[in-house]
């Protein structure tokens, strides 16, 4: 402290500005030489961060779609922090009326689930409004509430995504994998988004068809348990512009539903057809005019003659046999009579 003179106001220290003390010197105690303790930086949250990346997904349907995709669609909203919502779209509207829904919704990508035949679920990609756009029809659909797995996720956590090795090999998985990139990774530094990491989105190609799969990471031993949904798609078309326009690429292997349904009902009535037609061909025998062989020079040369024996005439009568009496029959017919008067008392 400084002394006070006689008759002179003492002036007072200015006064330092306080700092939020930080890290493992926070709780430090002051030095025995007057020294302050050290001071240290506090850095800024994660969730403070800038969101650069405005990646906003669209997920919506038409109408006519069953209880199933509906759930799954709902799945998907929640698996992505960065979707929204719409009303479902009119069968009659074209497909290009939702890039101007994407427009007014401020979303520049977009999930479409389509039924037809009220059987039929088909899923469009598109990057709003220059395109790319892709066509999927969606097979074995599973979602959350129905397979009760054991994995669990904190809900809005960023996922990790993981790619077959084809997706590098082929220039049309190159393309679906970039926008498969864009649409379910969650942008950093979300709003609606945690800063963990504890699940994973695998896209695997098998059979000419993607199968989409989520995992949770468990920390213990980074083993993966699987949390749902799970679906597969298989590719149909990939369009230059969004929801139309010259066809990029088509699949060869791809089968529409129609003509999966009309092969197995060929099958199923080609069976019924060589039944009836067998049954005709037996009838036809049983009651067909059997045909008479001539007989065959050749059935009697592995014959052999038997030795001719001579024949004898008995000329004497043969003596009869004497009759003997059996003499355990009485003792029979007094058992079976003594039996009856036993069971009569």
């Amino acid at each position: 402290a400084a002394k006070r003179k006689r008759d002179v106001p003492a002036a007072r220290p200015k006064k330092r500005a306080k700092k939020a003390p930080s890290g493992p010197g926070a709780d430090a105690k002051p030095r025995a030489d007057g020294a302050g303790p050290e001071e240290y930086s506090i850095p800024p949250p994660v969730s403070q961060g800038k969101w650069k990346n405005k990646e906003r997904v669209l997920i919506f349907s038409s109408r006519g779609i069953n209880f199933r995709t509906r759930h799954l669609m709902q799945d998907l909203r929640t698996l992505m922090p960065h979707s929204k919502a719409d009303t479902k779209m009119d069968r009659k509207d074209q497909l290009a009326v939702i890039n101007e829904v994407c427009e007014m919704k401020n979303c520049n990508k977009c999930i479409f689930f389509e039924a037809k035949k009220k059987q039929d679920l088909y899923m469009w990609l598109s990057n709003i409004p220059q395109g790319p756009s892709a066509k999927f029809l969606v097979q074995n659909v599973h979602t959350l509430a129905e397979l009760k797995m054991t994995g669990n996720c904190l809900r809005g956590s960023r996922p990790l995504l993981s790619f077959d090795p084809i997706f590098d090999k082929e220039p049309h998985y190159a393309l679906l994998k970039e926008l498969f990139i864009q649409i379910f990774s969650t942008p950093h530094y979300h709003p609606k988004s945690q800063p963990f990491v504890d699940h994973v989105f695998t896209f695997t190609i098998t059979d000419e068809r993607i199968w989409f799969r989520n995992y949770q990471i468990i920390e213990e031993d980074a083993s993966l348990v699987e949390i749902g949904p799970r679906f597969v798609l298989n590719l149909i078309k990939i369009f230059q512009g969004s929801f139309g326009g010259p066809t990029l690429y088509e699949n060869p292997h791809y089968q529409s539903p129609n003509t999966h349904r009309r092969l197995l009902r060929l099958s199923v009535a080609t069976k019924l057809r060589e039944k009836q037609q067998v049954k005709e061909v037996q009838k036809i025998k049983k009651t067909g005019s059997k045909v008479l062989l001539g007989e065959d020079p050749t059935e009697v040369v592995f014959q052999t003659p038997a030795e001719e024996k001579p024949v004898e005439i008995q000329l004497v009568k043969p003596e009869s046999k004497p009759i003997v009496k059996d003499k355990k029959k009485p003792r029979k017919i007094q058992r079976k009579k003594q039996k009856k008067l036993f069971r009569t008392e």
